[in-house]
């Protein structure tokens, strides 16, 4: 099973890249991780916020296989603790046999067909965060997840 990351748009900012760099590096010793960029919809600025969705839904669920465990990083979500996210993490790692597969949508969110094919949906806060700078809060919990399951000095709690 790999854990795949899935985000539409690349990252403008190099400090962005930079930390989420720093974690695809330490994430690579735990578990297989890909981490998947979907480009930009050409000339996006021109549809309507719906329709860019729609279009970006087609290019998600592309990336995705029969079987996969699709979740996407939503405000509607769950919250978990630092703690809690390890421990649902583990509780994904014994019993998905496909992909764990983690979304980050585009400026808009997500189309209805997107949702419709969610396994779940996770809140990483209640605060609203570019979706650029998700990318490496998530990179960076998510090795946070490991380090907890593996007792390593990284977490404080």
């Amino acid at each position: 099973m790999k854990i795949k990351l899935i985000a539409i748009g690349k990252t403008d900012e190099k400090f962005i890249e930079e930390g989420i760099d720093k974690y695809l590096k330490r994430l690579k010793h735990y578990h297989p991780f890909e981490f998947i960029v979907i480009p930009d919809i050409k000339q996006g600025g021109k549809y309507s916020p719906d329709k860019l969705k729609e279009e970006e839904g087609k290019l998600i669920l592309q990336k995705v296989q029969e079987g996969d465990f699709l979740i996407l990083l939503d405000e509607k979500g769950k919250m978990f603790t630092s703690g809690e996210f390890a421990t649902f993490l583990q509780k994904k790692l014994n019993t998905v046999t496909t992909n764990l597969i983690f979304v980050i949508g585009g400026a808009f969110g997500f189309s209805g067909a997107v949702y419709s094919r969610a396994n779940d949906k996770m809140a990483l806060s209640k605060m609203t965060f570019t979706h650029q700078m998700i990318r490496m809060f998530f990179t960076e919990q998510l090795y946070r997840g490991f380090t907890i399951l593996r007792g390593e000095k990284y977490h404080n709690e």
